[in-house]
């Protein structure tokens, strides 16, 4: 008899686990949905269970490690920033996470994001709704074939907005230490240093996860690089961008907006960047579409059954990767 116990976060279907589980376990599984979110809150529900199916917002510690019994951590997304993968490997738990479900969504969202703040949208809609009828209402806005547009990482969510920007006839450069420079240069991508990445792009498009490495690394120092007319990107992780430098740029008009879909604390509470004329912040959804979250849960699923019975989990986490 095994036990699972899943994250009441919205994302995660029950009913995908249980099927899963009826289908690939010889032995009955238990599923048990429980709130948590907190350090505490996983070592209360997860007691006695071998695996646990965790959401953004609950950090998995070694101290969780030690008050629990699992024998996987599941982490239902790309990301596995809120779990001890270290601690985990040390206590012989797998982490498993799912890299490639949503990798077209967050493309997508990226350049939805991008073009909304380019072509300022927001502004047009918000003057129209106001009574206003004019392309003045957007000023400035510029051509986007003739800039240059900065990847910040360049993993499988980046190469493919790679491919969407190309449409736009943009020249592309992108910093990334773990890729190759062929690799990128099949995608017609420049790879560059950091430092230039900021200094030559008119806009730069993140989508670094976050570490301890990449943590508040888009500073005021590479945001001073930018112009006036430039627009940031966030899909990665939100402190991978200084929020408090990001405001001090677009207060001071050193740049023209910021389109974000993550941020320092989610749901924000008092955070500055929400409700200003010059940013758009959509609720950490650039993951979603149903077929995404179909995905999702099917490998996440997938992930936890092939643990429980010996196998190892597709998804599973190297806890050697450079980028851990």
């Amino acid at each position: 008899m095994f036990r699972v116990v899943l994250s009441a976060f919205p994302m995660i279907d029950p009913e995908t686990y249980r099927e899963a589980f009826a289908e690939r376990v010889d032995e009955p599984v238990t599923v048990d949905v429980a709130e948590l979110g907190s350090t505490e809150r996983l070592i209360e529900a997860a007691s006695g269970a071998d695996a646990v199916v965790t959401d953004i917002d609950t950090p998995v510690t070694a101290e969780a490690l030690d008050r629990l019994d699992l024998a996987v951590v599941a982490r239902a997304a790309v990301g596995v920033d809120n779990v001890d993968v270290a601690a985990a490997t040390e206590r012989g738990v797998t982490v498993t996470r799912v890299p490639d479900y949503c990798t077209d969504e967050v493309a997508t969202h990226s350049v939805s994001l991008f073009l909304d703040c380019l072509r300022s949208l927001k502004r047009y809609d918000d003057d129209v709704a106001g009574g206003g009828w004019s392309w003045r209402a957007g000023r400035p806005v510029h051509r986007v074939s003739a800039s240059t547009i900065g990847l910040l990482s360049f993993g499988p969510i980046a190469r493919r907005a790679a491919d969407r920007f190309a449409g736009f006839d943009a020249d592309l450069i992108a910093h990334d230490p773990f890729v190759g420079d062929e690799r990128m240069a099949d995608r017609g991508v420049e790879p560059v240093g950091f430092d230039a990445l900021f200094e030559r792009a008119d806009h730069v498009a993140v989508y670094a996860p976050l570490t301890e490495a990449t943590r508040g690394i888009v500073d005021a120092d590479a945001l001073a690089k930018l112009g006036s007319h430039s627009v940031l990107v966030n899909v990665g992780r939100g402190p991978v961008v200084d929020a408090d430098a990001l405001l001090d740029a677009l207060e001071a008009d050193a740049i023209k907006g910021a389109g974000l879909d993550v941020l320092d604390e989610e749901p924000p509470t008092a955070d500055p960047l929400v409700g200003r004329d010059d940013t758009i912040v959509t609720p950490h959804a650039a993951w979603y579409s149903e077929e995404a979250r179909d995905d999702l849960n099917r490998s996440a699923a997938a992930d936890v059954a092939a643990a429980l019975t010996g196998e190892t989990p597709p998804g599973r986490v190297d806890p050697n990767a450079d980028w851990l």
